[in-house]
Parts: C-alpha cells; structure tokens; sequence
C-alpha cells in the first residue's frame, strides 16, 4: 500500500508506476533549462525523503564538454535556456549510462524556439532506450505535457509542476525500498498449543461471548507463552487476604466486572497494599466506586506490586479487510493522550516488531534515556511476535489489550490483559499479487 496525503498526489503517483519501473534505489537526478524549477524540484525531492547527489567527476566532465560553458553540471543539471532536444538527449543517456542514479526528473520550461514536442520525443526515446533508469517529465507550459511522452511503447509520465514529479518519485522510490527488503520470519504456534487454546476458547463462547474471564485469559496468554505478573482471582476480601499473603505484600487489587474496559476511570484499581487492613479498606472503597460507575463486581484480581520499568501496550482489533491488527505503543493510564503507537498487519514478522519498536517515540527511553539501565527490547519484540502467533491461530479473538505491559532490564512482563470474543465470520481470501 502506498499512502499518499491526496487524491491528486494518489493519481502522481499511479500515473508514475503505471508507466516506469519502480526506482532501484533514491537517488535522482534532475535535468532542466531554468535554473529556479530545478531548484524548486531538488528542494521537492529533499523534502519527500529522496537523494539529489552530485554526478561523479567523470560525468561531470563528460556533460562539461558537451553542455555549453554557461550550463551547470552540478544536480540540478542546468542546461541553460538554449538547450536543445539533442541537448536532452545526450544528457538523459549520460546520467542513465552512468548508474549513477535511480531516476531522472526532467524540466522543460518553454523557450523562444525549441519546441515542447521535440523535447518529449527525446525524453521518451532515452526512457526506452534505458529502462533500469526510471523517467518522469516535468512541462511547466499552459497545456498538458506533449503526446508524444506517451507514443510508441514505453511511456514517460508528464506533470505540469516540478513538486508534482518529486512526490511521486519519492513515493516510488519508498515503494521500492519496501519491496526488495527481506521480509523476515513469522512465529507460528505449534499444533499442540492451538488445540488447547481452541479448546479454552471454545467453552468460554459456550458460556457467553464477549470478554474472557481473567483466569481464562491468563490461561490462554501462558499457553503462547506470554510472560505475566502472577494473579489470584478471588470472589471474597477474605480470599483476597490469603491472595495477599500467598503472593507477598505489597499487592495490587483491581475489580473484575463484565464490560468494565477502563478500570482506573470506574476506581477499579489500587495499588500498593501493604498489609489485610489496607487490602480491606480498598476493597471496600472498589465496589462503591464500581456500582457507581455502573458495573455489576463479580471478584477481585489481586497481583504482586511489580518493579518500575517503561510501560508500553500491545493490542489487537479484527479489522473486516485486513484481519488482525497488532497495535504497540506507549502504555499505562495515558495511552490515549500520548497517541504513541505503530501498527502492522499479522502475521508479523521478526523485522516488523523491531521496526514497530523503533518507530515509537518512546523507543529512546526503552535504550536507556539519560543514564537510565536499557531495557529488554529483544523481549518485547518476543511478545509481539507470540500475540500475532496467538490472534492468527484463533479467528474467535476480536479484541486484545495488554495494557501496561512493563518493560524492564530483565525483560517484559504483561500486568493486565483483556481477550474480546467472537464468532468469526469466514475469512476471506486474499487476492494472490505481487510485492
């Protein structure tokens, strides 16, 4: 998928790769006779994430001796008012002819006497006569660029606005990129695994769909091998005490209720309990908070307090097009504020969870931000890849969210974690196309 910000860029764009080969690599070379357009497009292609390099020596000293002495051979190549069709020619198969450049912007702007149409002719001969070069044609004239781009075999695009040929070389370009990296491997659960989580699944449909019970989810999540915080569901203070004391105080103590998403909001959460009394007095304090909110409590989940670390979120949703969405951002209470987050269509693979990673803008903190110890990022790509592994397996997951999921030096621990179900509807099949 190529994004693009507008329907006449998407149009650029298509226009583009609809005629040329899709650019080896980011590097353009731009020819012009005005100056300020060439300047404008270098600028453009800067901009839109693509190079501009300068020609070699050796080629600069080939167009040199053929350009006249006013031209500047630098990129932008500028060939000066007078420039020829020939003079296009020659300079669009010495660029092509070096390998030196992935693709060549050219800018007619008209002259007094060479005629737009002689130009074209020439642009789109070099474009035939060279095709590892991709070619783009800018005619800054009150018409719409020259048939002639199009005539024959291969065509050339024409645009009327040098920004216009930059974006979509740069879309190209990135396009390309994308294409010929290694995909990387995908984690897949063995067959074992999947019985059992289908067979977890199963009954908690048979039950009723919608959210999983906690004990269930913590079951299907160790059965992927997802690291969690210890947990006791409990129904009682008093179990809840005896929770306590088994799992060592300090405890955290949170609600459970049916459709309860946003557990801090409804008062649902407390953290830090240091001994029975405390324990008590909050979960006296939760169930008057919960009724308020609206919500039915049906127990307690009572976890060991865990260490600080960095908190991110990992989540999924179905998607009716796609399938499912692997989601990883920034985590904990302001998830909805920071907006922080990188997404991929499963399966993902080794190369998209380190990407999905990097790409947040809390990855810093994750690498030891001032001073800080460097956290386990190797174990948190770990957890993406099990979570995908995990949704593809099982269709009847539409919805997951492990939020905070804490990340420390000695790896990545899932601290809440909440499963959607559903009956799934037949998936559809993919159409078979190339990268």
């Amino acid at each position: 998928m190529i994004r693009t910000d507008t329907l006449a860029e998407m149009f650029d764009v298509a226009s583009f790769l609809s005629k040329q080969p899709v650019p080896a690599g980011d590097r353009v070379a731009i020819v012009t006779n005005a100056g300020g357009p060439g300047i404008v497009c270098a600028d453009a292609c800067q901009s839109a994430g693509v190079q501009v390099p300068e020609p070699s020596p050796e080629l600069a000293r080939r167009l040199a001796a053929r350009l006249p002495p006013a031209a500047s051979v630098a990129n932008p190549i500028d060939m000066i008012a007078t420039a020829t069709a020939q003079d296009y020619a020659f300079t669009i198969e010495a660029l092509a002819e070096s390998g030196e450049f992935d693709a060549i912007l050219t800018i007619f702007v008209p002259p007094l006497v060479t005629e737009a149409c002689a130009v074209a002719e020439s642009i789109r001969h070099a474009a035939a006569a060279h095709t590892s070069c991709a070619m783009a044609a800018v005619f800054m004239t009150a018409e719409r660029p020259p048939e002639q781009l199009s005539a024959g075999g291969l065509a050339v695009p024409g645009y009327q606005f040098p920004e216009e040929a930059a974006r979509a070389v740069a879309h190209a370009a990135r396009y390309g990129a994308w294409r010929g990296r290694p995909t990387g491997a995908a984690l897949t659960a063995p067959p074992e695994t999947v019985a059992a989580g289908a067979a977890l699944i199963s009954a908690e449909l048979a039950h009723r769909p919608g959210w999983m019970d906690p004990d269930a989810v913590g079951e299907l999540l160790a059965l992927h091998g997802v690291a969690q915080a210890p947990a006791r569901v409990v129904h009682s203070v008093s179990a809840g005490v005896a929770a306590g004391r088994e799992l060592g105080w300090p405890v955290a103590l949170k609600a459970v209720a049916p459709d309860l998403v946003h557990k801090r909001g409804a008062g649902a959460v407390a953290t830090s309990l240091h001994s029975p009394a405390e324990l008590r007095r909050a979960a006296k304090a939760m169930r008057a908070s919960v009724a308020a909110a609206g919500f039915q409590l049906s127990g307690f989940l009572v976890q060991p307090m865990i260490a600080d670390g960095v908190e991110l979120l990992v989540g999924m949703v179905q998607d009716a097009n796609f399938g499912p969405v692997i989601a990883c951002g920034a985590g904990g209470t302001n998830t909805e504020l920071l907006k922080d987050v990188a997404v991929r269509i499963t399966p993902v693979t080794d190369r998209d969870a380190a990407e999905m990673i990097r790409a947040l803008k809390l990855y810093p903190v994750l690498t030891g931000y001032r001073g800080s110890e460097a956290c386990d990022v190797a174990a948190v790509e770990t957890l993406l890849l099990r979570v995908s592994a995990m949704v593809d397996a099982h269709p009847e997951i539409a919805e997951l969210d492990c939020n905070p999921v804490i990340v420390r030096p000695d790896g990545a621990v899932v601290v809440d974690a909440r499963v959607r179900l559903h009956e799934p509807a037949p998936r559809r099949p993919l159409p078979s196309v190339g990268r």
